[in-house]
């Protein structure tokens, strides 16, 4: 049984307590609490698919909107993504709405978001034409987004939790031949529990399919935008048609840059300039471009942010390994992803990070006119953007500059009789 507040319409379990934390009303039972009408939107209070009974609304995005709603058969909270109405009518937007829904019920795991149901209510109240609805498990927290809109960046033990866990879910989903596409913050929901964040992977409808024949081609062919810019891998960005799991890797990595810098890695006014950048670019070092950024994680941010994906990370739990080892902690992403953020903390606390490798004498060779053979300050050799190497002055150009002023005061002298 479930309960309900009759002020914002939330529902609790049974054994939630007896007043509404959000706005301290009394609770009732959720069949004694009436949904009021709204003109506005005619699918609240209404019951879709008789069984899905529509109670608030709780986002409202490009595609859908995302509704609290009670499963009267299984008598528990469910959210409901509705596609928009003039959303409806492409049939690429219904395509990958499906595909968000099959997807996610061939991956189960505790880091992706359960998808319960899917089918379209036609008609649908309000809807002559039908509505297309997705059922979701109920999620209590925050995206990540919101997380960074509100603190800018995240303290590094709750970092390492929250992209252990992420990389868990993703190598997971990417042993079955499924590449995300559309990897953001805003795609990464943070459940909040007394050991930290749990991760749940939102919103597989960008996913494109690398083993057997691929699903996603019939999207890509009919000019869908897959995949956000500011998250854009160089070969995604350039439309690569041998994309693979290390685009994932790659949008992981600007995600991790924006967590620790409190910006993304490359920006620009519109999605062009930034697709421009990322193809053409390097990104500044973390370091450099903030100032609380541990020079540690450096090399491993510009590893993951590689413009080849073949020098990229093989594998998200490689990269969350390099993340915790490069801060000191022992052991593996799988171990920290259990970890509560206080243990992660303390672990942390008790550790001196660990030494950045030392320079091969291939990166020596590659590092531009280092004449005075001083260690190369850039992991990579990837300088920021507003980086000019100083170069020692040649003799000759003394010579030159001399002879230039000679010849001027040659001239004055002549000039002068």
């Amino acid at each position: 049984m479930l309960t309900a507040c009759p002020k914002c319409q939330r529902l609790f379990p049974e054994d939630a307590g007896k007043f509404c934390p959000s706005d301290a009303t009394h609770l009732l039972p959720a069949d004694q609490v009436a949904i009021p009408e709204d003109s506005q939107d005619p699918l609240l209070g209404k019951t879709i698919a008789s069984r899905y009974e529509i109670r608030r609304t709780i986002a409202d995005g490009g595609m859908g909107r995302v509704y609290e709603a009670r499963d009267t058969q299984q008598q528990q909270r469910v959210a409901v993504k509705i596609l928009h109405q003039e959303i409806a009518q492409d049939a690429v937007n219904i395509e990958r709405f499906k595909r968000e829904a099959t997807t996610s019920k061939e991956l189960p795991h505790d880091f992706i978001v359960d998808v319960l149901d899917f089918a379209e209510e036609k008609p649908a109240p309000g809807r002559p034409d039908g509505a297309w609805y997705l059922v979701m498990e109920y999620l209590d927290g925050e995206e990540l987004r919101t997380l960074l809109n509100n603190s800018k960046k995240l303290p590094l033990h709750r970092t390492v939790r929250i992209l252990s866990q992420t990389s868990i879910a993703l190598d997971s989903a990417h042993a079955k031949g499924f590449v995300h596409r559309d990897l953001k913050p805003d795609n990464i929901f943070l459940v909040h529990g007394p050991q930290g964040d749990t991760v749940k992977v939102l919103d597989f409808g960008s996913v494109k399919l690398t083993k057997g024949a691929d699903r996603s081609q019939k999207l890509t062919v009919m000019g869908t935008t897959i995949g956000s810019p500011f998250y854009m891998s160089p070969e995604q960005a350039k439309g690569a048609a041998d994309l693979d799991h290390r685009a994932d890797i790659w949008a992981l990595g600007a995600m991790l840059y924006e967590i620790i810098v409190g910006k993304v890695p490359f920006n620009a006014p519109n999605g062009p300039q930034i697709l421009f950048k990322i193809i053409g670019e390097e990104p500044m070092p973390p370091s450099l471009a903030s100032d609380d950024a541990p020079t540690e994680l450096d090399e491993v941010v510009l590893k993951a942010l590689s413009k080849k994906k073949e020098n990229r990370f093989e594998t998200c739990g490689q990269f969350a390994d390099a993340l915790g080892h490069a801060l000191g902690l022992q052991g593996t992403h799988q171990e920290w992803a259990k970890l509560s953020e206080s243990d992660i903390q303390n672990r942390l606390s008790a550790k001196t990070p660990a030494q950045p490798a030392p320079i091969t004498t291939t990166q020596t060779n590659n590092t531009t006119n280092n004449t005075n053979n001083q260690p190369n300050p850039y992991p990579n050799n990837v300088p920021p953007d507003n980086y000019s190497p100083i170069k020692p002055t040649s003799p000759v150009i003394y010579l030159v500059v001399g002879a230039a002023v000679l010849l001027l005061v040659v001239i004055a002298v002549f000039a002068l009789r």
